[in-house]
């Protein structure tokens, strides 16, 4: 059973090497999401001290991480969902090579679920690269429903495909 936790300072190095397992093989699959310079330290150091960066540990080590915020894009408005109410938002959604498959990134969607039903929100949002075929067999198996697919002015060329669950 993976513990779920906030990031910590004391997480950065851990997760930047997640980080840099995992880009290589996004981009041998066409997705290229992620580069060698986004997600970076800065990003992840901000998130943490917005304590929105949240890790799964399994083993004793920091396997999968997950910014999970109130943060849309304005791109959202694109999608089919109220883009003006306040939603729980996946951002920067990352397991380990080493560690996929061991429900890690469903955990951290769980955790998603319970800061909305914490702060009294009905919805849950992510979006994913076009080019993302695990997270687009991963998220409708645990409630989203595909909402469309939009582009993002800070990542010309891609398409993003947005996903939402809602919680009643």
């Amino acid at each position: 059973m993976p513990i779920i936790r906030l990031a910590t300072e004391a997480d950065l190095r851990a997760i930047i090497q997640l980080v840099q397992r995992v880009v290589p093989l996004m981009h041998v699959a066409g997705n290229f999401q992620w580069t060698d310079s986004y997600p970076n330290e800065a990003v992840f150091r901000e998130d943490i001290s917005r304590q929105q960066l949240w890790v799964a540990e399994h083993a004793g080590q920091v396997r999968a991480v997950a910014a999970l915020t109130i943060d849309q894009d304005p791109e959202y408005a694109q999608a089919d969902w109220d883009a003006a109410e306040l939603a729980i938002v996946t951002h920067r959604l990352a397991v380990d090579p080493a560690a996929q498959g061991l429900g890690l990134a469903a955990a951290l969607l769980e955790q998603a679920e319970e800061l909305a039903r914490q702060r009294g929100l009905r919805s849950l949002r992510v979006d994913t690269n076009s080019e993302n075929q695990a997270t687009q067999r991963l998220f409708p198996k645990l409630g989203y429903r595909f909402a469309g697919e939009i582009t993002l002015a800070f990542r010309p060329g891609l398409r993003f495909f947005c996903y939402e669950k809602r919680l009643d």
